[in-house]
């Protein structure tokens, strides 16, 4: 697979960090295989989550293909970006397409990143995960490798203005033992386990972080933190989820009939 923007663009981004000051920290990159399929699952605090998620692979040399909104497809700037590193878009009202797509990268040798959350946690914990990151593991016959970052959410995250220019901000990004689910396995048991994997690597993230979050917005509640509490942003999802619904049956009731 040709490689022409991938590179320059993890270069540009490693540049900026070192502009930035960013105080970036990899543990446990060894446990990314070194070649062949793959998936890594990881948690999801930030807008530019996959960017350190991919650079916590680079250390084991891997270029990691991402499962992404579509929407960021779609746009001018990030599009011909994503499209150029060959991520895979998801759209979620036909998302048997990305699903064959992912596949295919994994069986092709490839690792493949996904957000098993799917979107966002404002509550800045690990909230429940569904079982499709364990299906394509298992379809794929590729290991399944928990991840987890730490401070991208002070950078950028939902409902909060940018700070892509904030200097020395800490990131953490952290990668656990690959977990090889089979054909025999339950699999939401095992998405219930690979989801137990990642908040311990989140909870080892918080503990090793070297600024303390007390009373600040980007801790979770349970931590001293003011970043809202899980209930609260399950609250905050479902309004998010209804105003987007709101929005698709207005534009369906929009379009010119045939």
């Amino acid at each position: 697979m040709s490689e022409f923007v991938y590179p320059p663009v993890i270069a540009a981004a490693k540049t900026m960090f070192r502009v930035l000051g960013l105080k970036i920290k990899i543990e446990g990159h060894e446990n990314i295989p070194a070649t062949g399929g793959a998936v890594l699952a990881c948690n999801h605090i930030g807008y530019l989550d996959f960017i350190f998620t991919g650079l916590g692979a680079h250390p084991a040399k891997r270029l990691v293909r991402f499962m992404a909104k579509k929407e960021v497809f779609d746009h001018g700037v990030s599009g011909p970006l994503m499209r150029g590193m060959h991520h895979i878009p998801v759209d979620r009202d036909n998302g048997a397409s990305s699903y064959i797509a992912a596949l295919k990268a994994l069986k092709a040798g490839e690792a493949v990143g996904v957000f098993p959350e799917a979107t966002i946690s404002q509550s800045f914990t690990v909230k429940e995960i569904k079982s499709g990151a364990v299906r394509m593991a298992v379809a794929a016959k590729v290991p399944l490798v928990p991840m987890a970052v730490w401070g991208t959410q002070r950078l950028w995250t939902k409902g909060r203005k940018r700070k892509l220019w904030q200097r020395g901000t800490p990131v953490l990004i952290l990668v656990g033992e690959p977990m090889h689910p089979t054909r025999a396995d339950d699999y939401e048991q095992v998405a219930k386990e690979l989801r137990d994997r990642i908040q311990e690597l989140v909870d080892r993230a918080q503990r090793e972080y070297p600024v303390d979050g007390t009373g600040q917005w980007w801790q979770p509640a349970h931590l001293g933190g003011t970043a809202p509490t899980p209930e609260q942003a399950a609250a905050l999802d479902a309004a998010e989820q209804a105003e987007r619904a709101a929005r698709k049956a207005q534009r369906e009731a929009n379009k010119p009939e045939e």
